[in-house]
């Protein structure tokens, strides 16, 4: 039986997955034009498995060159010579479904096994392009996991010369691969290298000559209802796998790795932990799961703590964003955000720069929020002290987190100055949170109303949602305006109670939580 699969290329026959097909049609439409472009996309972001789909889809028309540069070690890329030798031995492992000519293979097989004074890459592309020109079919070549060689010269000439293939074919009709396509990470496109060494030499792009790549490598809700369809055909059992699908893209924004992962949880130890499918394949399971996922200290969130660590100023205004509801314009110019959205953790939201999905959000405030905590702040302590008087029957009793929060506040701050950030109530008001629910709930930040006014907090605990909204004290009107908003914002969650939590400067406030009933609706309102 087929399972879910987080390692290496998923396979159809073996694996649980999103029917790529329309992917695979956009991205050869591509090709069929003849360009040559870059895939590239965050870490585990279904890059290899979409190469093997693509190579098997253009066989029939295309004679398809696929190679994997992770292949090659560093001292492959060392030397022009020692490359050389290591692109024909990857080469020649494909020589039976790729019908090279005997004289090119023979040329090849030399190289391979001795370096000489004409091992170059001008020679060895002058015998590529020989073997494009004599091609029954159209010669692609696809190189997955191009990130092993982008941070040396070699590399450059290697794309160099595909450059020059490349216009030379359309300025002079002469023969060169009909499309070529690499594959990682790092985005080719903007790397820089001196095509000239003299002393009038200049920087330029060697790929320069790359098409946009624009295709959409998110999986959409659709895709992962249709894949949960078929898991749920193949186990015969009953669950709504519209509202699964839809709830692991709420959490997900469609990231391949994370989409997987989250169904590979519960199948594997959700349904084990709950007893039974039905009860795993839900609301609570899915929050099981992605609990889970954040708990776990895998490759995906190493590599992101790694850009962030790499980048401090971008932390920073990561940082901010989460926070403080700070907004930054993104800017394609600034290197620093291209190589974030690079790795995946930010995303281009109408030219607002926002991290990609709520499971890194929530690793990135679990991260900040730790940074707070290593420093013994009382907040989370006291939190963690009164722990087991806040649930109650495996429900949070909100309204005495609310009371405690305020008077623990009280105790360490006294009455709020005019310094006072919205911010600040956000950051602490988490500190206390986390604690209270760490290892049996998730909590998120609404993206939509996270500004400098009004921050929607969206917490998961076994199943049971509770919104709480913190804000500052702008006076009655706009509490009651705020008192709309939460109560359509409970209507959109079928929800009956909501909480609020201000921060008011005024000297004759009064202090506590009050219970207000608004039509329908109850809201708890606590005053700091």
């Amino acid at each position: 039986m087929k399972q879910f699969n987080t390692t290496a290329v998923c396979i159809p026959s073996k694996h649980y997955m999103v029917d790529l097909t329309q992917r695979v049609r956009e991205i050869s439409v591509m090709v069929d034009e003849g360009k040559y472009f870059t895939i590239n996309r965050a870490r585990q972001y279904g890059k290899t498995t979409t190469i093997t789909a693509l190579k098997k889809y253009l066989s029939d028309t295309y004679t398809v060159l696929s190679l994997d540069f992770q292949q090659i070690s560093d001292s492959g890329f060392s030397t022009e010579e020692k490359f050389v030798q290591e692109f024909c031995r990857l080469v020649l492992k494909r020589k039976a479904e790729l019908n090279i000519p005997e004289n090119i293979c023979s040329k090849l097989e030399a190289w391979r096994d001795t370096q000489t004074p004409d091992t170059r890459l001008s020679t060895l592309f002058d015998h590529l392009y020989l073997w494009c020109g004599e091609s029954d079919k159209k010669v692609v070549l696809i190189i997955d996991e191009v990130d092993s060689a982008t941070n040396n010269q070699v590399f450059l000439d290697f794309l160099s010369q595909l450059r020059y293939g490349y216009i030379s074919r359309d300025t002079n009709g002469d023969p060169a691969f009909h499309s070529v396509i690499l594959a990682g990470v790092t985005d080719v496109k903007h790397l820089k290298g001196k095509l000239r060494e003299d002393k009038d030499s200049r920087e330029n792009s060697p790929w320069n000559i790359a098409a946009d790549f624009s295709v959409d490598m998110s999986l959409p809700s659709q895709g992962i209802c249709k894949m949960l369809c078929e898991y749920k055909a193949d186990h015969a059992i009953e669950f709504d796998t519209e509202y699964i699908s839809k709830l692991i893209y709420d959490y997900t924004s469609g990231y391949p790795y994370l989409v997987s992962r989250i169904c590979e949880l519960i199948d594997n130890e959700v349904v084990n932990k709950f007893g039974n499918p039905l009860s795993a394949w839900s609301m609570r399971g899915v929050d099981e799961a992605v609990k889970l996922i954040l708990s776990e200290n895998n490759t995906l969130f190493q590599s992101l703590t790694k850009v962030l660590n790499n980048y401090p100023e971008l932390r920073q205004s990561i940082r901010r964003i989460l926070m403080e509801g700070a907004r930054f314009s993104f800017n394609a110019q600034q290197d620093s955000l291209l190589q974030l959205q690079m790795y995946g953790l930010i995303r281009n939201d109408h030219n607002t720069v926002r991290v990609s999905n709520r499971i890194f959000e929530t690793m990135l405030y679990n991260l900040f929020l730790s940074d707070e905590e290593i420093k013994n702040n009382a907040f989370s302590k006291d939190a963690g002290v009164n722990r087991n008087i806040f649930v109650q029957d495996d429900r949070l009793n909100m309204p005495l987190i609310m009371e405690h929060f305020i008077k623990t506040y009280t105790q360490i701050y006294g009455p709020l100055k005019d310094r006072f950030k919205e911010k600040d109530g956000r950051e602490l008001f988490l500190l206390y949170i986390k604690p209270i629910i760490n290892g049996t709930g998730n909590y998120y930040i609404e993206a939509q109303t996270r500004d400098d006014r009004r921050t929607d907090v969206i917490i998961d605990y076994l199943g049971q949602q509770y919104i709480i909204e913190l804000k500052i004290w702008h006076g009655d009107r706009y509490n009651l305006d705020g008192e709309k908003q939460i109560c359509e914002y409970l209507d959109y969650w079928n929800l009956d109670t909501g909480y609020m939590l201000s921060f008011n400067f005024n000297k004759k406030k009064k202090t506590g939580v009050e219970r207000v009933q608004i039509g329908n609706k109850v809201l708890f309102e606590g005053m700091v």
